[in-house]
C-alpha cells in the first residue's frame, strides 16, 4: 500500500499534464506572443518547483522541516484539495476550448469567456492549478512544499497581470466589467 501513497500525486499531476498537451494542440492561431524571455523565466520557475516537491536532495535541512506530522490525514486532505483543484483547471480549460494557450497571446478570433468557471474567478485554470499544488504541499507536509506553492503563485501573478492588460486592451470597457465583478483568483475575496 505504500506505492499508492507513494505513486498516487506524481501519477495524477502526469496525466493532467499527458491531457494538457493532447489539449493543446487543438488551439486557435496564435495572433501575439508574449516575449520568449517571461516564458523561459516560467520555465526554471516551473521547473524549480518540481525539483522541490520531488527531490530530499537539496542539501537545505530546513526545507524539509514539518508544519505538520506526516500521515493518512495529511494525505487525505492534500490528495482531495489537489484532485478538486485540478478538476477545477480541467473544467476551465475544457470551457474556454480553442481559446487556451500556455502564454499570453491574443488569439484569431479571440474570445472574452466570462460563463462557467470564468464566472467564479477570472483565472480559474491559475486557481485549480495552485489548488492543486497546495493539495500536494499538504499531503508532502514540508516546507519546501509550501515554498514551490509560493513561487508559481508568484509566477501566476505577473502572468495574469501581463494578460489582464492585454484583455483590457483588447475588450475594452467589456473586460474593466467583467474584472470589477469577477475575483481574480479566490472566489469574493482576491
Amino acid at each position: 500500500m505504500l506505492w499508492f501513497y507513494e505513486a498516487f500525486f506524481p501519477v495524477l499531476w502526469i496525466a493532467f499534464f499527458i491531457y494538457w498537451m493532447i489539449k493543446a494542440i487543438s488551439a486557435k492561431i496564435t495572433l501575439r506572443l508574449e516575449p520568449a524571455a517571461s516564458r523561459i523565466l516560467r520555465g526554471v520557475i516551473f521547473l524549480i518547483a518540481i525539483v522541490l516537491f520531488s527531490t530530499t536532495r537539496i542539501p537545505l535541512r530546513w526545507l524539509y522541516l514539518q508544519p505538520w506530522p506526516a500521515g493518512l490525514w495529511p494525505f487525505w486532505l492534500g490528495a482531495a484539495v489537489m484532485v478538486a483543484g485540478v478538476l477545477f483547471a480541467v473544467w476551465a480549460r475544457q470551457h474556454l476550448g480553442r481559446n487556451w494557450s500556455s502564454s499570453v497571446t491574443i488569439k484569431e478570433r479571440h474570445e472574452l469567456i466570462t460563463t462557467g468557471p470564468y464566472a467564479v474567478v477570472r483565472h480559474p485554470i491559475y486557481t485549480g492549478i495552485l489548488a492543486g499544488l497546495l493539495g500536494t504541499a499538504i499531503a508532502l507536509s514540508q516546507v519546501r512544499g509550501f515554498i514551490a506553492v509560493a513561487l508559481i503563485f508568484l509566477m501566476y501573478w505577473v502572468k495574469l497581470r501581463i494578460e489582464e492588460q492585454w484583455m483590457r486592451s483588447q475588450f475594452g470597457e467589456t473586460y474593466a466589467t467583467y474584472v470589477h465583478q469577477t475575483a481574480a483568483l479566490v472566489p469574493y475575496l482576491f
